[in-house]
């Protein structure tokens, strides 16, 4: 019967190997982005008190673990403002801040590697030569520099923020580009009259996805701890909005009597960014088919 040899075959076919799961460590940072995510979204619902909500007979009141009250679980700062809202809202300020700075790097340093590797000549010449001048300069002197000149504002700290490691996609989408030109697809649809803009956004974009991806889940924690770096030293997120790194910066100043002031968020900025980190490695041995 013909299908004897199809059920034989079959039969000693050897199973499909099963992806192994994410280490714990990975389970771990998942867990905890999603935690930092939940409370950035519904931070309006689960503070206890308003960030600014100021309560001067309860200043420095420590934390329940040291023998503080419920109304107050991680205690209060210098003037009386709840520890655990004001981290909350740090959290999503800080996030939000990360979130759009990454996007917008990814954007520029994409786009300007696909124009290198579309146009070559002058025009890759010239991208090269600024990813060369961006990654020569000291970022955060940079970002110091101007923040002291322009002011501080929240959309000109993310744009700036945004500015960081562009060079880094610029390089691999310029990388990737030009692999993938060399291929027959790439050829083939350039071959039917499809425009620029079909063959990057359509064709080349989704296959270097992955790649990119990995890049931002790298670049992320760095922003992080950049907007850290700048809102502790007064150059970043300005009262009466706060962020981690605020939150870092005025609670220094109380080290030695109120340490629950600077150590919540301090932990909150060192597990986020180590969870991140895991999960970059992770999606980089699992996407690079080179690792597997």
């Amino acid at each position: 019967m013909p299908e004897a040899p199809l059920i034989a075959a079959a039969a000693v076919a050897p199973p499909k190997a099963r992806r192994a799961p994410p280490p714990p460590l990975v389970i771990f940072g998942f867990g905890w982005l999603a935690l930092m995510l939940a409370i950035a979204v519904l931070a309006d619902l689960i503070a206890p008190y308003a960030y600014t909500a100021l309560d001067l007979r309860n200043r420095l009141s420590p934390p329940v673990l040291l023998g503080g009250n419920w109304l107050h679980p991680l205690g209060t700062d210098e003037l009386g403002r709840d520890v655990l809202s004001r981290l909350i809202y740090s959290i999503r300020t800080s996030l939000l801040i990360a979130f759009g700075a990454t996007i917008i790097g990814a954007a520029v340093g994409t786009s300007l590697g696909f124009l290198a590797a579309h146009f070559r000549g002058l025009v890759e010449q010239a991208v090269l030569a600024l990813v060369d001048f961006s990654a020569s300069l000291p970022f955060l002197i940079l970002a110091l520099a101007v923040l002291a000149f322009f002011g501080n504002s929240l959309v000109l700290l993310v744009c700036l923020l945004g500015l960081h490691a562009w060079e880094r996609y610029a390089r691999i989408a310029r990388g990737l580009a030009l692999a993938a030109g060399a291929q027959g697809y790439a050829a083939a649809v350039r071959g039917l009259g499809a425009s620029p803009w079909r063959i990057y956004g359509r064709h080349v974009l989704p296959n270097i996805a992955s790649t990119l991806i990995v890049s931002m889940t790298l670049a992320f924690p760095e922003v992080i701890l950049l907007e850290s770096g700048l809102s502790f030293l007064g150059l970043g997120v300005q009262p009466p909005q706060t962020s981690l790194g605020s939150m870092v910066g005025y609670g220094r100043e109380y080290l030695t009597r109120a340490p629950w002031i600077l150590l919540a968020p301090a932990v909150t900025i060192v597990l986020t960014t180590l969870s991140v980190s895991l999960i970059g490695d992770w999606l980089r041995d699992r996407l690079d088919p080179t690792l597997r």
